[in-house]
């Protein structure tokens, strides 16, 4: 879910083609969270083969990636490896709020009420060694590089743009900011168009507020991140507020 920093920060819009010939780093649980959740039937049921696999992470993988490369940019897609212990909590959260939607989910099938049905079912997505094996052997199948993350995929793939080994980090997630990524493009694999997309240049977004990397990481603290649960009343605004007032 990452830091809600949207108060605080205004991206810029960019085209498609300002990412002509550029490499990105896409982050790929994000990515696959997104097309889990919005390519679904009508009562919410992911897309799913003759043996009952789903099937909706593929679908969005192929089209979308298609899409991108067609379009002249080169993405990498990078996986996150091994999760945080201070991560642990955060995780277990989520969890049980996919327990609870799955248990909402099936009753407003039984119900009938399919508007309902598929608002929860957005909720229960999730990762599993298939959908990530499935994932990335399809990319494969379509000459698609990807990287394989020890922690954090944001964090590997700011360590990326910073080395030079790809121009812009592709993700939803504002904790990019906080590993360092120099240039983020949001919006870029969302279901639909790709009119919408959003640009963050770290060091103007910086200029903006008037922070350092350092006390933009302070205000994430107080907000709370997937690490840590914050300090309850602070958002992103008085978080920016208490961090230029006591600096």
């Amino acid at each position: 879910m990452g830091v809600k920093f949207k108060d605080i920060v205004s991206p810029e819009e960019i085209s498609l083609k300002d990412l002509e010939g550029r490499t990105v780093a896409i982050d790929a649980y994000n990515t696959i969270y997104q097309f889990l959740s919005g390519i679904r039937q009508r009562d919410g049921s992911p897309l799913m083969d003759q043996n009952g696999n789903v099937t909706s992470h593929l679908s969005g993988i192929l089209y979308r990636t298609a899409s991108i490369v067609d379009k002249g940019i080169k993405p990498i897609y990078v996986f996150d490896g091994d999760s945080s212990e201070h991560k642990a909590k955060t995780l277990e959260q989520r969890k049980a709020i996919k327990e609870e939607a799955m248990e909402k989910w099936e009753e407003a099938k039984a119900a009938g009420n399919i508007e309902e049905a598929r608002k929860f079912a957005i909720r229960t997505s999730r990762m599993s060694p298939y959908i990530l094996e499935s994932s990335k052997k399809l990319l494969e199948y379509m000459g698609i590089p990807y990287v394989q993350a020890k922690g954090e995929g944001e964090a590997q793939g700011a360590y990326m743009v910073e080395q030079g080994d790809a121009w812009a980090v592709a993700s939803q997630d504002y904790d990019c900011l906080l590993f360092g990524a120099p240039r983020i493009i949001r919006n870029l694999t969302l279901s639909g168009g790709l009119s919408n997309l959003e640009y963050l240049e770290l060091q103007k977004v910086l200029e903006d507020i008037d922070l350092t990397r350092e006390q933009l990481i302070d205000v994430a603290l107080m907000v709370g991140t997937d690490f840590n649960e914050g300090i309850h009343g602070i958002g992103a605004k008085t978080g920016l507020k208490l961090i230029r007032n006591n600096s």
